[in-house]
């Protein structure tokens, strides 16, 4: 499983690039933009082919999930500790059946005690991130924890297999893909990669 997350600003031709990419194979796209409010929100969905909402999956305004079918609705880590940890009937207004639901961690233990039952959990940093200067790997290890986890930050094709030999499921992508000089090609080689070092067991 590839989970690839919306770079922070817009760029160049983004949205011909995610199609491109959805057409390439890509079934888990993350929208995460902290700098958009709602209306922007609805006018970039709307910009992506109704065919492909179904891999969205939205961070901010979950409330759109009703007005789209997309994928699911991902909780980042305050986030989720104000609306599952401290409030209650966050889910009375959302139209979740059929929908995926996840969320950041930054802990493994923390991500090991959430009593939250996560479709899947996105841990970073793995390795030293692409995108964030400073963010330093963390090297984290989850073979033991019995839960579905996508290992994020620094994921290339040559750290892809260090992800599988920790425990991940999957590997959640953001740099790797949108600093590169063609994010089609990184992304379609990150794809081989995973395929076929899952045929290997860890």
């Amino acid at each position: 499983m590839i989970v690839l997350i919306a770079p922070e600003n817009d760029i160049p031709n983004e949205i011909v690039i995610i199609h491109q990419l959805f057409e390439a194979g890509l079934e888990v796209y993350h929208l995460r933009k902290p700098s958009k409010n709602k209306t922007e929100y609805v006018a970039y969905i709307n910009k992506i082919k109704p065919e492909y909402h179904n891999r969205i999956v939205i961070h901010h305004y979950h409330e759109l999930v009703n007005s789209y079918g997309l994928r699911g609705i991902h909780f980042q880590e305050q986030k989720r500790i104000d609306a599952l940890e401290n409030g209650n009937g966050y889910f009375n207004n959302l139209q979740m059946l059929g929908k995926t639901m996840s969320s950041s961690f930054h802990d493994p233990k923390t991500l090991e005690e959430c009593s939250f039952e996560f479709d899947y959990h996105l841990l970073s940093p793995v390795f030293t991130s692409i995108s964030k200067k400073g963010y330093e790997g963390k090297g984290f290890k989850v073979s033991e924890i019995d839960k579905f986890i996508i290992g994020l930050g620094g994921i290339t094709p040559e750290t892809t297999e260090k992800a599988l030999q920790l425990g991940y499921n999957g590997i959640g992508v953001l740099g790797g893909i949108w600093n590169a000089k063609n994010p089609i090609k990184a992304f379609t080689t990150l794809q081989k990669t995973l395929k076929e070092l899952k045929k290997r067991p860890y």
